[in-house]
């Protein structure tokens, strides 16, 4: 599964870019605005919870989150955000999976299969690439980390995997078990950069390096659509692919 753990990282990597470039916070209003619509107590709402969770490592003013979570609850301004799923081919026959939220199905569906078009790919059917994957949960924490106690703390708080990257250590674990790591990491004092939910394909297609160029660009084109919150691939990287 390397090829994946590459695109898990490239996307780590470009999550951070976002956050420079402020892209992030709409990601996160929108998720705050949708996960309040199940309730405003985050004691009872564990997607609110982890919604907040994000928002306050990205900084963000108190007041725009309030105000999120107020239109999703119907408090405030309001809102008819909808979470909706696309799923298609891209370069190679990868299977492409997007998350988006939307108030306007015809404006994002139109953008998507513009972007499937403009690279080759096609927009599939209702469940034709959504059965490949599954959730997951996924921690990056410092590379500076203490590894041997990193492990330990995995392993005892039911994490399944720890990878040592660049600049970060990227452990994935059921999305049962998530918080509850997440948790324990943070009690133990772990700097953690990031966590989500995020989905998982159960095979990958390795590529070679100019299919892979391909697939990067029908990917980070799709990310940029501005409905789009999520984009997963079961595109296998070759491991000495770079990216800018």
């Amino acid at each position: 599964m390397a090829g994946h753990s590459k695109w898990a990282n490239i996307k780590h990597r470009k999550a951070r870019q976002d956050a420079k470039r402020g892209k992030i916070y709409t990601k996160l209003i929108r998720e705050l605005t949708v996960a309040a619509k199940q309730g405003d107590e985050p004691n009872d709402n564990p997607r609110l919870r982890l919604a907040l969770e994000r928002a306050n490592s990205e900084n963000m003013p108190k007041d725009t989150i309030k105000r999120a979570i107020e239109r999703g609850a119907g408090k405030g301004e309001a809102s008819n955000l909808e979470e909706v799923i696309y799923e298609g081919y891209g370069p190679g026959g990868v299977a492409i999976l997007i998350e988006a939220m939307t108030d306007n199905r015809n404006r994002t569906v139109a953008e998507v299969r513009h972007a499937f078009t403009k690279y080759g790919g096609n927009l599939g059917t209702d469940g034709s690439v959504a059965y490949i994957f599954k959730k997951i949960g996924e921690i990056y924490v410092s590379s500076d980390s203490d590894e041997e106690k990193l492990f330990e703390a995995v392993i005892e708080n039911g994490g399944d995997d720890v990878e040592k990257n660049d600049d970060s250590f990227r452990i994935t674990s059921s999305p049962a078990d998530f918080e509850k790591l997440l948790n324990a990491l943070k009690k133990e004092n772990f700097s953690v950069i990031n966590a989500e939910l995020s989905m998982k394909p159960d095979n990958t297609i390795d590529l070679d390096h100019e299919t892979a160029e391909k697939l990067l660009k029908i990917l980070d084109f799709i990310d940029e659509i501005e409905d789009v919150q999520e984009v997963y691939s079961n595109g296998g990287f070759p491991d000495d692919f770079k990216i800018d």
